[in-house]
Order: structure tokens, then sequence, then C-alpha cells
């Protein structure tokens, strides 16, 4: 599989997970604590999936490392909110664990895709 197609496939991934952010954003406890907490989790889940689209039209290397370093650090920040989530008793673990498994693994492919991009350069 060449460079594109699976660039087109992690941009699919990524927006699924874009999708499920939503869904589960809209059906977490409505709660203040809980709705403060669910729209930085649907913030930054939502914008990982922008911004690897804009990554995947960086216009030099440079570019496509600094966006490839938000997409990372918005998806560490969106485990970070459902990592907050779990540890405050707002939700029940096993709800949102796969979820949080497909932002760990995603978080992993632009970490090294970032590490990959720094090492080329």
């Amino acid at each position: 599989m060449n460079t594109l197609n699976q660039a087109k496939q992690l941009q699919t991934r990524a927006k699924s997970f874009a999708v499920r952010v939503i869904k589960a954003f809209a059906r977490l406890p409505k709660d203040e604590a809980t709705r403060i907490i669910g729209r930085q989790f649907l913030r930054s889940g939502t914008s990982l999936a922008a911004n690897y689209r804009a990554a995947c039209r960086a216009r030099s290397v440079a570019d496509f490392i600094s966006k490839i370093s938000v997409v990372a650090e918005e998806a560490d920040e969106t485990l970070f909110w459902l990592e907050l989530l779990v540890e405050a008793e707002l939700v029940k673990t096993k709800l949102v664990e796969p979820l949080m498994n497909e932002c760990k693994e995603l978080l992993k492919i632009f970490s090294a895709s970032l590490a990959t991009a720094r090492r080329n350069r």
C-alpha cells in the first residue's frame, strides 16, 4: 500500500474517531462538571481529525511536522479528558474503554509519524 492510500485510510480512521467522540459526548451525563470536561473532550477529539487532514495537505516537511505535532497533542489531550472523566467517576471505564483504546492507538501512530518526519528532515 502506498503512502497516499495509507494517509487516506488514516484520515478516514481519524474522522470515524471524531464521529465516535461526538456520539460519546451526546451520551455524557448532563451535570455541570461533565459538561465542562465534555466540551474539552469534544473539541480535542474532533480537532484531531481536522488537523490530520490539514497535515496531509502540508506544503513542506516543516509544515507537516508542525501540523502533525498539533495532531499528536490533540490526541494526547483527548486521552487526558477521557481519563479525567473516568477518574472523576463521571463515566464508567467500561463505557469509554473502546474509545480510549482507539485514542491510544491513534496517538501512537501520530507520534511515530512525527518522529519519522523529524528523523527524515
